[in-house]
C-alpha cells in the first residue's frame, strides 16, 4: 500500500512538472522583424531589440540578416509579453557598426520599429510596441 501511495505522488509530481515546463514554454513569443527596401543585397543588417531601460545600450538580443532583393527577415526568440523597441542599420561594409560622417550624419541606412523617422536618433516612445498574447510580425522601412 504504502508502495502504490509513493508511485501515485511520483506520477502526480511528474505530470505537474510536465504541464508547468509546457506552461513556460509557451509564455514567451517570437517576434518576425523584416526590413523591406534595403538599397542594395551588399552587406547584411543588423537587428537589435530592446526595452525602455537599455533603449540604444546593450540589447536584450541582436541578429544579423542577409539580404536578398532588399529584404532581410529574422525572429527574434523566447520573447515574454512586455514594450519593447526595434532598431535595424544597414552594415553595407560588414564592419559590424553603424558608420558616421565626421558631422555624425549617418553614411548607413537604418530604420526603428512603427517606422516613424525624423532627423534625430530614433525614440523608445516613437519605436515602442506591445508584445501580447501571440507571436508579432513587423516590417521596417529605411
Amino acid at each position: 500500500m504504502k508502495f502504490l501511495a509513493s508511485f501515485l505522488i511520483l506520477v502526480i509530481l511528474a505530470i505537474t512538472n510536465s504541464m508547468t515546463a509546457q506552461n513556460k514554454s509557451t509564455d514567451t513569443k517570437e517576434i518576425t522583424v523584416t526590413v523591406l527596401n534595403a538599397t542594395s543585397d551588399a552587406g547584411k543588417i543588423g537587428f537589435a531589440l530592446y526595452t525602455k531601460d537599455n533603449f540604444m545600450r546593450k540589447p536584450l538580443q541582436s541578429k544579423e540578416g542577409k539580404i536578398k532583393d532588399g529584404k532581410s527577415t529574422v525572429i527574434f526568440e523566447n520573447i515574454p509579453d512586455g514594450e519593447y523597441a526595434i532598431i535595424c542599420y544597414h552594415d553595407k561594409n560588414n564592419n559590424n557598426k553603424m558608420d558616421f560622417s565626421s558631422n555624425r550624419m549617418p553614411l548607413e541606412d537604418y530604420g526603428a520599429s512603427n517606422n516613424v523617422m525624423a532627423f534625430a536618433p530614433p525614440t523608445f516612445e516613437n519605436a515602442k510596441f506591445l508584445l501580447k498574447n501571440k507571436n508579432l510580425h513587423l516590417d521596417i522601412n529605411f
